[in-house]
């Protein structure tokens, strides 16, 4: 056989980087030598960070050539919006890969603000920017070799399953490397062997508990007057950390990391998103909060949460884009608010 037809016989594979800072592109490269047995399997058609293969191409295939899609990212302009809807058209399976895709992560804490604030802060109020003309960016800018265009930054961070169909979940800021293989290897399996997909909307790569259940620390559940931040205090090495008065949002996190945050003093953060049954991750983690807190007096109780350093960053850090308390609600593309619907 030709290596033109061998190569064209292998099952197609696209990654994509969208509003993220990029780790999840390095993290498939933490499987190592592994990635030789991908790049056997499949035929890597998009990697935009990796190879160079250009929109034109993917647009080139037929509808559905590309057999698995990794997309990373949370979609934050319209360019992520265009190659998104591009590539769910060529994909068979898309999978939302790490916690940006997944719930929109960093970039969506900007929903707790104005499109207008986010860009008065980065090109006038910002202490790092000099630009006493407040220059802003253009859609379009002509110039002599042509127009130059940008994407439309969004007023709202969505996340990847807020724009198109998702098949599947790999949550994780980024995934851990065990998890991707373990993603990869299944996948390859599948499509060695015939065997069955998982259910459309299967979270993979992660377990079905919370990340307490893995976690090493000894917990008693005690009751706690004072937040700390893990820089304050020497934290016992065997001791869970939410016992010690460390906010931790392992009761509020899927299991899956194996707990290698809290096994080196360092609390959970929520990454793995919320646990099964769990909607949102931010009033679950208060829920758990509300047990542990020593005290019924409404004065003493604000004092205390008082000591939580930037609350929306702890408890929506990764999943504004997908929070019942966030400003706008997404539903098939549109906003929701107030039981009406507007476009995003």
């Amino acid at each position: 056989m030709s290596k033109e037809k061998k190569s064209a016989a292998k099952p197609k594979l696209a990654l994509y980087w969208a509003a993220s800072c990029g780790g999840c592109e390095i993290a498939v490269l933490d499987i190592n030598e592994k990635i030789l047995d991908v790049a056997n399997f499949f035929d890597i058609v998009f990697w935009p960070v990796a190879i160079d293969a250009k929109v034109k191409d993917v647009e080139a295939l037929e509808d559905g050539a590309i057999t698995l899609c990794l997309f990373n990212g949370a979609i934050r302009n319209s360019e992520n919006e265009k190659i998104a809807k591009l590539l769910r058209q060529k994909s068979v399976v898309m999978v939302a890969f790490g916690s940006c895709a997944y719930e929109g992560c960093i970039p969506a804490l900007s929903n707790t603000t104005s499109k207008a604030a986010t860009l008065d802060w980065v090109f006038k109020n910002s202490p790092s920017t000099v630009n006493p003309d407040n220059v802003r960016p253009q859609l379009e800018t002509e110039t002599k070799v042509g127009t130059l265009e940008l994407p439309e930054f969004w007023e709202t961070v969505r996340a990847l399953d807020q724009v198109v169909e998702v098949d599947y979940y790999v949550p994780g800021c980024p995934p851990q490397a065990h998890q991707i293989w373990a993603v990869l290897e299944t996948v390859v399996d599948i499509l060695a062997n015939g065997k069955p997909l998982p259910p459309k909307g299967t979270i993979l790569g992660a377990g079905d508990k919370t990340c307490c259940d893995e976690c090493s620390r000894h917990r008693e559940e005690k009751k706690i007057k004072k937040f700390v931040r893990p820089h304050e205090i020497i934290p016992d090495p065997n001791e869970c950390l939410l016992d010690q008065g460390i906010l931790c949002c392992g009761p509020a996190t899927r299991s899956g990391c194996g707990g290698l945050c809290t096994s080196v003093g360092i609390p959970c953060r929520g990454c793995y998103g919320p646990p099964p049954n769990s909607k949102d991750q931010g009033t679950k983690l208060l829920s758990a909060l509300s047990s542990v807190i020593d005290s019924d007096d409404p004065a003493e109780i604000d004092k205390i949460l008082d000591g939580i350093v930037d609350p929306v960053g702890t408890f929506y850090r990764f999943s504004m884009s997908k929070a019942i308390l966030g400003r706008k609600r997404i539903k098939n593309g549109v906003v929701e608010k107030k039981g009406e619907m507007v476009e995003a």
